[in-house]
């Protein structure tokens, strides 16, 4: 782990910090010195400072005092964050890295608002693409941000300077936003995970557009498992958002164990061996994990992602500046203003028929999508130097762009995981692409792909840390509102003949675990396949905890799934040995005369093991 003075806390994922937090040894009034942040950074624009931290601090004696001290309730406590400077933080100075354009935020935006609530400080604002228009990391007035792990190659965009602080373990997460790939692209090129939602799911309230029919806020983060546990804090409609959008809680929160992954059937690298080479081992890595890899035309999907800039939703970029450039052009950067300008190009028609364009590639785009779970893609096709990208700043960014451009027109979720080092020195990533509200099987299959690399001979480093990335717990205390958490006892079990009904509805397991001590097993007289019955004893009899397992379920599909039930069975409310209640089976206990109770074996795959 780096380390500037013995007090640095670098290089930590959320899980320690929590821990530090809990045991006593981290106090949020020690941060400044915590983090070693430095005002000739190019990666902050503005770092937090004491005065800053004290504000801060305030309000989070305010929220600790609202949850009776209990640090349980505030799940960020104390951890520090970064935001691109196109989001807002109430106090603190916007600019999009745009002096001219700058202003005092009064309000936090809504993603910032929710984290702080949650117990969060921010550790400051950082660089970027001007008015996130870039994927190389090199166009703001504030300074080139290198490459956290070679410095004289670009560190990817526009979200430059969230990756390069998270990367290098100052703060553990940091909010981007990803329009284009903006969040994907400096992810890939610094070794991070890079969760751009679907569109919606988190709100862009607060946040200075690039296209604000486009624009996602995105998380950089350590690990799969620190990105979508900040999202689900951050995460959630906003009614003052127009472009909010509400979970129908319909989609996988797994894909199937025989997964079905489409790849470009001739990839694009530009010349690069090395991005080339790094990429089909990915592949082999995938197979490995049983993953079916099905060569796909990717012709639609690079044809939709041509439209972004080449076509008239430059126009819609061009209204963010439009102001600024009528009173001052020369205070936008010239590379900046060169595509902006482009809108002049573009009628009212021309903007209707590139929208007519784009729903027939996006008609083609499902076609091509039947029967595949999602899409593997590289990161970015090629690494250039910082040198190479201010000598041709149009054609390298558009290289950047060909596997990223076309996810927000197709209304996809992606999730940009690190997939190891090059053998150049340079980290390589891949990027996994789904249909909208897919997110959570995305971070489901991105936490295996995680396990099976730290596997590897090279193992999976966190960031430029050094620090070696460790297994996630498992997200028991992290349901989401959008799912119902159900215990299952018998013939739904994993491998029993039932478990089909769970996984063909999307479900996704959780944990195995015990009942409190207040259930009896039962193995039933009748049914096919043999069915147990589990039945909560009355006060003063003798219960026991039974075997159980807990899966996650889509809610829309759990009314379904309840339907199925035969008597004597039903769904209930169960009680875990840990106090938490969720729902599960239970049984009509005038069935239980005939039945053979089977309370000793502890759970029925004990029984059925011992038969």
């Amino acid at each position: 782990m780096k380390t500037v003075c013995k007090e640095i806390f670098w290089g930590r994922a959320l899980p320690e910090w929590q821990d530090g937090y809990r045991r006593g040894s981290l106090q949020p009034r020690n941060l400044v010195n915590m983090l070693g942040l430095r005002n000739d950074d190019p990666a902050w624009i503005e770092p937090l400072d004491e005065a800053r931290l004290e504000a801060q601090l305030e309000y989070l004696a305010e929220r600790l005092e609202s949850v009776d001290g209990d640090l349980s309730r505030l799940p960020l406590y104390g951890i520090p964050f970064a935001v691109k400077d196109n989001i807002d933080v109430r106090g603190w100075r916007t600019t999009a890295a745009c002096p001219e354009f700058g202003y005092i935020a009064t309000h936090d935006a809504t993603v910032v608002k929710r984290l702080r609530d949650a117990g969060a400080i921010v550790a400051g604002k950082t660089n970027l693409d001007q008015f996130a228009t870039g994927l190389v990391g090199t166009r703001s007035p504030y300074g080139v941000v290198p490459n956290a792990f070679r410095p004289e190659y670009i560190s990817g965009g526009s979200s430059s300077g969230s990756a390069s602080v998270t990367a290098r373990g100052i703060v553990p997460f940091a909010l981007g936003t990803d329009t284009a790939g903006s969040g994907r692209v400096p992810a890939g090129m610094n070794n991070l995970v890079g969760l751009k939602p679907t569109r919606g799911r988190l709100s862009i309230d607060g946040v200075v557009p690039a296209c604000r029919t486009l624009d996602c806020v995105s998380i950089l983060a350590l690990t799969v498992e620190d990105a979508e546990f900040v999202a689900r804090i951050a995460e959630g409609f906003n009614p003052a958002d127009p472009y909010s959008r509400v979970d129908p809680g319909s989609a996988p929160l797994t894909f199937p164990e025989r997964t079905r992954f489409g790849v470009p059937r001739s990839p694009e690298f530009f010349g690069d061996a090395e991005a080339a080479a790094h990429y089909e081992r990915c592949l082999d890595i995938a197979r490995e994990m049983d993953v079916d890899i099905v060569p796909l035309d990717f012709t639609p999907f690079l044809q939709m992602a041509d439209l972004l800039y080449g076509g008239p939703w430059i126009a819609e970029r061009f209204t963010v500046v439009q102001t600024l450039w009528e009173r001052n052009p020369k205070a936008i950067h010239p590379v900046v203003r060169a595509i902006v300008e482009k809108a002049a190009a573009f009628s009212a028609a021309d903007a209707f028929r590139a929208e007519y364009r784009r729903a027939e590639l996006m008609r083609q785009i499902e076609e091509v999508m039947k029967g595949i779970h999602a899409l593997m893609v590289p990161t970015v096709p090629a690494a250039f130097t910082i040198e190479e990208a201010l000598k041709d700043p149009i054609a390298l960014n558009s290289r950047l762009g060909i596997y990223t451009n076309f996810v927000n027109f197709a209304d996809m979720c992606a999730l940009a995981l690190p997939s190891g080092m090059r053998k150049d020195g340079l980290p390589a990533g891949i990027t996994l692409l789904a249909p909208a509200w897919h997110d959570t099987a995305l971070a489901e299959f991105g936490c295996r792909w995680e396990r099976a690399l730290s596997r590897q001979p090279e193992g999976l480093l966190l960031g430029a840390t050094g620090n070696a990335y460790a297994a996630p717990q498992l997200p028991a205390s992290r349901p989401s509102k959008h799912t119902v958490r159900l215990a299952v006892v018998g013939a739904h079990l994993r491998g029993m003949p039932l478990n089909h009904q769970l996984t063909s509805r999307g479900a996704a397991f959780v944990e195995s675990t015990q009942t409190a001590e207040e259930y009896r097993l039962f193995s039933l007289a009748s049914g096919t396949p043999p069915k147990p019955g589990l039945v909560r004893v009355s006060d003063g009899e003798q219960g026991a905890s039974i075997a159980v397992e807990v899966w996650e379920m889509p809610i829309s599909g759990f009314g379904e799934f309840t339907a199925e039930v035969p008597p004597p069975l039903g769904i209930g409310n169960l009680r875990l040995c840990d106090g938490r209640t969720v729902k599960g089976f239970i049984c009509e206990p005038y069935v239980l005369a005939e039945a053979k109770d089977i309370t000793s074996f502890g759970g029925w795959r004990a029984y059925i093991g011992a038969l």
